[in-house]
């Protein structure tokens, strides 16, 4: 399920906050480009084709606003930037966990894996600790094939 500007103007009113074009830009661009992982300034430059008028900081503030709505989830994939994306509760599936990310050491290139293979795990350490999981994120790092084959070409030169 995705969220529509409908859908997003409700829950703005319902928070007591203004409906404003950035908002709905900035939340329409991730939605176009889900699961890109895009840093603000990525955002900024696509709404600013459409709103020219938009300032950086004001893509920052919408963003940090849409975070605290649990709109949209921030991702830190160790490369000194904060991405986004559309979030979990937008999709409709409350207390469903975020996807896990393949990051190639190599080139950079970033992959979501959308099994979520830890259900077990957290049942585990619920049982066996009383501590209760709400969510979890992982990261897996290696090598992708196009960067593998690259390499393994190189050695046989």
């Amino acid at each position: 399920m995705t969220l529509n500007q409908e859908a997003f103007k409700k829950i703005l009113k319902e928070q007591g906050l203004k409906v404003t074009n950035q908002r709905l830009l900035v939340l329409e661009v991730l939605e176009k480009h889900r699961g890109e992982h895009m840093t603000a300034e990525d955002i900024y430059e696509l709404v600013k084709v459409d709103y020219p008028e938009i300032g950086l900081a004001t893509v920052y503030r919408t963003v940090q606003l849409l975070l605290e709505l649990q709109l949209v989830d921030r991702i830190n994939l160790d490369d000194g930037c904060v991405r986004y994306e559309i979030g979990t509760l937008i999709e409709g599936e409350e207390g469903k966990h975020h996807h896990h990310h393949l990051i190639c050491k190599s080139c950079g290139k970033v992959w979501s894996f959308e099994d979520d293979l830890l259900e077990e795990l957290e049942s585990y350490i619920e049982r066996k600790t009383d501590f209760h999981v709400l969510d979890h994120e992982l990261k897996f790092y290696g090598q992708c094939k196009e960067c593998a084959e690259r390499e393994s070409a190189e050695k046989r030169k």
